[in-house]
């Protein structure tokens, strides 16, 4: 990775909120690499998920040739969506009921990633 590379992750609605607050706490910055948070609209609607906006969002992350990560709830009715079209670009998913927990794993993943690909990197270390 770069010095002074720009990424982007991809949050779900409901974690946005938390993740916003860990990477202002972090400066925006892991190492030398600038992360912004891009929050996506929320897969629900009248309290149900809407598989459309589920799609739509996992397919703006595999949009984004900066995307480093997505950012999700874990919750396993949406996952089972989303995660074959983040798989099949590759963007690794970190799972978590916080935002803030989210946030800062990633951070800490991508300050200690090595040279390479990122994507394929993070997701070595989450696999770990």
């Amino acid at each position: 990775m770069e010095s002074g590379a720009t990424v982007a992750a991809y949050v779900e609605a409901s974690l946005c909120p938390g993740a916003k607050k860990e990477l202002g706490r972090q400066g925006e910055e892991a190492g030398d690499v600038k992360v912004q948070a891009f929050c996506l609209p929320s897969p629900l609607r009248g309290g149900k998920l809407d598989l459309a906006t589920l799609g739509a969002n996992a397919r703006r992350a595999t949009e984004d040739s900066t995307a480093a990560a997505f950012l999700e709830t874990g919750d396993p009715s949406a996952s089972r969506f989303t995660r074959p079209i983040l798989e099949t670009a590759e963007i690794p998913w970190i799972a978590s009921s916080s935002g803030e927990k989210a946030m800062a794993q990633l951070l800490k993943l991508i300050e200690s990633t090595s040279s390479g690909s990122l994507r394929t990197s993070l997701q070595d270390r989450l696999n770990e």
